[in-house]
């Protein structure tokens, strides 16, 4: 299992976050995920957040956008992250803060990803996103594979999903993925549900589908928070189960910086079964 943070703005923030990882580093993931702002807006705060990680002798995965980037600027960022003993990376296309042109020399995250091959060889471990239910700017759904597939070819070590609740969707784009000859092991990133505002919000800018029946018990539930916690983690405990027993190579728990929800899903799936690493 992994988990994902995201770097905290004040100093309130950060000691919060402390607290989380110590929370949840007790479960022993894998490693820990740093995301990052659009245009590289929040990089300072990432890469602190990441080094602290490190610290904390938990492996960290900075993530790593290449919007506005040149070949020179992620040169020097390699470089800064080999030197703290980062050795796993998010490679992403990101996004621009708004307002602002494409700009930069690389388009796609697979042109990032085969520059970091083509620097640094084999030295960093490289995930890549993908999106069972589609990328929301996605042309169709097959440009949307061959996307994908362009990034394994480049050099993707392994991938982390787009959160879903929909199972199925996981194990077609896997089968579809093999299909095109990326194989590399897939992870379902996992999305707990503690808020039903905050959830269809983050769904409706992602892409991410909250099928009609969830929508629905959430809406219904008005503002009983305890009945929206309660009813997500039997929500989302049942899609884990569905995907380890179908064969996901582990899970990664979109966090939100919070960890009573995450802690709760790996207690149950641990009772259940042992989690796969």
């Amino acid at each position: 299992m992994s988990f994902e943070y995201f770097p905290p703005k004040t100093p309130e923030g950060a000691e919060k976050l402390r607290t989380v990882r110590r929370q949840l580093q007790a479960l022993a993931p894998e490693f820990c995920s740093v995301t990052y702002g659009a245009g590289g807006s929040t990089q300072q705060g990432t890469f602190e957040t990441v080094r602290e990680i490190l610290q904390e002798g938990v492996a960290a995965a900075s993530h790593f956008s290449c919007i506005g980037a040149t070949r020179q600027s992620v040169r020097e960022q390699l470089a800064l992250l080999s030197a703290m003993g980062v050795q796993r990376l998010v490679a992403l296309r990101g996004d621009l803060p708004s307002g602002y042109g494409m700009g930069g020399e690389f388009q796609y995250a697979s042109d990032l990803v085969s520059f970091i091959r083509s620097e640094t060889g084999d030295a960093f471990h490289i995930e890549v996103a993908a999106y069972p239910e589609v990328h929301p700017q996605a042309r169709s759904p097959e440009a949307d594979l061959r996307a994908y597939v362009t990034k394994v070819q480049a050099g993707a070590s392994s991938a982390i999903t787009q959160y879903f609740y929909n199972a199925d969707a996981y194990f077609r784009f896997v089968d579809d993925a093999a299909r095109q000859g990326a194989q590399v092991p897939v992870v379902p990133g996992i999305m707990p549900i503690g808020s039903s505002s905050q959830l269809l919000r983050f769904s409706d800018a992602c892409g991410a589908e909250v099928p009609r029946w969830i929508r629905l018990r959430l809406q219904s539930y008005g503002d009983d928070v305890a009945s929206i916690k309660a009813f997500g983690l039997d929500v989302v405990t049942h899609l884990c189960e569905q995907l380890l027993a179908g064969g996901a190579p582990a899970l990664h728990f979109y966090t939100m910086n919070q960890s009573a929800a995450t802690l709760e899903l790996c207690r149950r799936l641990e009772r259940a079964s042992p989690l796969s690493a």
